[in-house]
């Protein structure tokens, strides 16, 4: 007794309170996808726009100096000199908009396929309506202040100041390497400043990008670390699932079986149609029938084994359906052949048999 009472049960809890610890099924992420939850950092396009944008300058610097030369070369020689006049200021104006539109075309052109392209590798195609449509309840106030205190605004105030902090400690570190130069930029002609300037410039952002990137595909493992997290289910709501996907395997396993009962009804009425039954004699029972004027090849009408193969020779007995017995043929019929179908090529000949016997017995004669 007293090591029976030592005996402890372990029980699986979450089978009670309905714990979701199961992946999602691809039926509730798909629905999901179409009502546009998907798992998607804004992070991700911003930060290559960031790091593609920096790259141009490197790539396109000459593009770059040639045009922004040209815009204030226009500026100084020409338009500082030029009399106002209304038609004046309209020629300015426009060909102001152009050089700015050519020198920002690259940029423009770079962002846009970086947002396009990294929105495109986190969701893919997805054409959803749900999200902008109209919904009272995303007024509702307390559902604000829960969104606000939650867990996910506290991971993107870490996130902002994560971000801060990188930027704080990228500059410093670029401005504190070169700090020995900077403190000599007065001794330099405005040709070295700019230059310095520039080049100074572009390794902070290049440096800051890339740290932007990282820090981007990390908030994106987390984003969909957190999505999937939200798509768990029980083992109770993948059981609901199947039941409204699938049906009840009760109420199905009885509908088959009524189909069952139902197909092997209309076998049963055909067999007096039959011309001949073959047996095995007692496991397998086919039934046959042949009309030259309107069939290519015999047809088979029933078949069964065991209780069904009795019940088939019992009702061609009763409807005056003659049966033969053929052991082989029997066999070969039943493996190779279905409800409905011709006799194969090769028990042509033995069936042909069969049915000439048939035939000679009842007394007529068709045409084969």
């Amino acid at each position: 007794m007293r090591a029976i009472s030592r005996l402890r049960f372990r029980v699986d809890l979450q089978l009670f309170n309905g714990e979701k610890t199961e992946d999602a099924t691809p039926k509730k992420k798909q629905e999901a996808r179409d009502k546009g939850q998907v798992a998607k950092t804004p992070e991700l396009p911003g930060a290559f726009i960031i790091l593609f944008v920096f790259a141009s300058f490197y790539m396109l610097g000459g593009f770059y100096k040639e045009r922004i030369y040209r815009l204030f070369g226009s500026l100084f020689n020409s338009w500082l000199t030029m009399d106002l006049t209304d038609g004046n200021v309209m020629s300015l104006f426009y060909d102001i908009m152009i050089q700015l539109l050519i020198l920002l075309s690259p940029i423009l052109l770079l962002s846009f396929l970086a947002a396009l392209l990294f929105n495109y590798a986190q969701v893919g195609f997805l054409l959803a309506t749900e999200p902008i449509t109209p919904d009272l309840k995303k007024l509702d106030p307390i559902k604000g202040l829960q969104n606000i205190f939650s867990m996910r605004s506290v991971v993107e105030f870490f996130k902002s100041i994560i971000k801060l902090v990188v930027v704080g400690v990228v500059v410093f570190m670029a401005i504190w390497g070169e700090w020995d130069r900077i403190l000599q930029l007065g001794l330099v002609p405005i040709e070295g400043i700019f230059a310095f300037t520039s080049s100074l410039t572009l390794k902070i952002g290049m440096q800051f990008a890339v740290l932007l990137v990282v820090i981007a595909v990390l908030d994106y493992i987390y984003q969909r670390y957190e999505f999937e997290k939200s798509l768990r289910m029980s083992f109770q709501d993948i059981k609901d699932e199947y039941v409204k996907t699938e049906g009840n395997p009760l109420i199905k396993g009885k509908i088959k079986e009524r189909q069952r009962k139902m197909a092997l009804q209309r076998m049963m009425q055909e067999i007096p149609k039959a011309d001949v039954v073959i047996t095995n004699p007692t496991h397998y029972a086919i039934a046959i029938k042949y009309d030259g004027s309107k069939m290519q090849a015999p047809v088979i009408l029933a078949k069964g084994m065991d209780y069904v193969a009795l019940r088939i020779k019992e009702i061609a007995k009763e409807n005056g359906v003659l049966t033969m017995e053929n052991r082989p043929l029997a066999r070969a019929l039943y493996d190779r052949t279905e409800i409905g179908d011709t006799i194969p090529g090769d028990l042509f000949q033995a069936v042909a048999e069969v049915l000439a016997y048939v035939y000679k017995l009842k007394g007529r004669s068709k045409s084969s």
